[in-house]
């Protein structure tokens, strides 16, 4: 086991990834921007080392300051958390390079699935289905032409390194697709610096349904179910739930599967989550992201195991601590995201936190870094805390989480609290009844 890990991330995955090591007994080392001084993890950590000013290039996205962390503390692992470097192939060959384990998967993994073109001939590869769409990048529009009228419209144009919804547009017909593709290409050449895309079926109506899976590097794969995260923003999430409610327990276990012996045919380490969008009954691959995902505590919830002592674990050669028979879904939790955002415009909202209350009582979790007097920055994601809530069953569950946020209080700036109060109170929620363009439309609804 690691005798020192340096996290290399901030907020509240720096302080969820600082609690699980010290569980485990592991000495801790935080790494911290100018504006971060006074942080809830660097005040906890056992270590804590300034490097660099405010904006992320110069400190939470500077490789050389962060490898230096690591050989001043004699930090012998380092955690990315989400976010910044944690799927940056080069961060994790370099640390290689200086015997220091990167608790994630190899660069060459992290290099793979990066490249959303490579992801998908990966993906068919090893058996999981994928959007109907081109085998590789394309530039020509008389090329775009043939494959959009080959598998049908509407098309949708992604950026090979993209994510976040930039360099992504639809064509509804013909006409659309060259300036679309033309739009596209410049919108990842300016966000990614590459200019690569590919064409896929659009979905109309589908469900963002991922699988959270992990592997032990030797050839083992597990999943540990799935979790709905269909409702978005410009393709951002903001409510997670496990089980989806889309979901029966035969397709849980077919795509479960498909997943886990994907992964253990890619000798894939560490954990990950295999995207998808689901319409009909059908699951179509987008992309696979490789590191702990925002609404990781949806699924901690319902299987009883701490992913991060998990990475940990099987990052220092322990392997995996469960087979797929050990694991069981109990209940169910719903994850809100809450934002230091404008509950309607959702303008960035940095500021003084005067008073900051969670809720509490069985089955509610909050995972915050900020505190009363904390001064939100304005120089990083809006995110200040998640709740987590889990029941026996999903209307439980909705009923813990409409009055775990009515007694959620945080004062002296704006949140999207008032969203999700209006949200856990709506019926096509209650009921399950939504799709990932069901909440832009709600938002566009009560706006006029």
């Amino acid at each position: 086991m690691f005798q020192k890990i340096l996290i290399a991330n901030r907020g509240e995955i720096a302080l969820r990834v600082l609690r699980a090591a010290k569980e485990l007994g592991i000495q801790t080392v935080v790494v911290h921007s100018t504006a971060d001084a006074d942080a809830m993890h660097v005040r906890l950590a056992d270590e804590s080392v300034c490097i660099g000013p405010p904006p992320s290039r110069d400190s939470y996205l500077n490789i050389h300051q962060i490898v230096a962390a690591c050989e001043i503390t004699g930090a012998d692992a380092v955690h990315p958390g989400y976010g910044f470097l944690s799927e940056n192939a080069k961060f994790a060959d370099i640390l290689a390079a200086h015997n220091i384990t990167f608790i994630g998967p190899t660069g060459d993994h992290i290099r793979i699935m990066g490249d959303k073109i490579e992801a998908k001939r990966t993906a068919k590869r090893l058996g999981i289905p994928v959007v109907p769409g081109s085998d590789g990048a394309i530039s020509d529009p008389a090329e775009a032409k043939r494959v959009a009228a080959e598998i049908g419209y509407p098309v949708i144009i992604k950026a090979s390194a993209g994510g976040g919804g930039r360099g992504m547009k639809v064509a509804r017909d013909e006409s659309d697709l060259e300036v679309a593709l033309a739009t596209a290409r410049s919108e990842a050449g300016a966000a990614f610096g590459d200019d690569a895309v590919y064409i896929e079926k659009y979905l109309e109506k589908p469900r963002h349904i991922e699988i959270q899976v992990f592997g032990d590097g030797m050839g083992k794969g597990v999943h540990l179910g799935e979790r709905d995260c269909s409702l978005q923003r410009r393709h951002q999430k903001v409510w997670e739930e496990a089980n989806s409610p889309a979901l029966n327990s035969a397709e849980r276990t077919r795509i479960g599967e498909i997943c886990a012996n994907a992964i253990a045919d890619l000798g894939y380490s560490g954990a990950g989550t295999i995207e998808f969008l689901y319409e009909n009954g059908e699951f179509y691959f987008i992309e696979m992201n490789t590191r702990l995902q925002v609404e990781h505590p949806v699924t901690e919830a319902i299987t009883g195991i701490d992913l991060v002592h998990e990475q940990i674990r099987v990052a220092s050669g322990g392997g995996l601590s469960v087979t797929q028979d050990d694991i069981h879904f109990n209940g169910h939790a719903i994850e809100c995201r809450i934002n230091a955002e404008d509950p309607r415009t959702f303008t960035p909202s940095p500021g003084t936190i005067t008073h900051f209350h969670t809720p509490g009582g069985l089955g509610i979790r909050v995972d915050s870094g900020v505190y009363s007097g904390y001064k939100i920055p304005p120089y990083y994601d809006s995110l200040i805390g998640k709740l987590i809530v889990h029941g026996r069953n999903r209307v439980e569950c909705m009923m813990r989480l409409r009055r775990a946020l009515n007694e959620f209080v945080v004062d002296g700036i704006k949140t999207t609290l008032p969203l999700f109060q209006e949200l856990v109170n709506n019926p096509d929620i209650a009921n399950g009844d939504y799709d990932i363009h069901w909440l832009e439309k709600y938002l566009a609804k009560t706006e006029s």
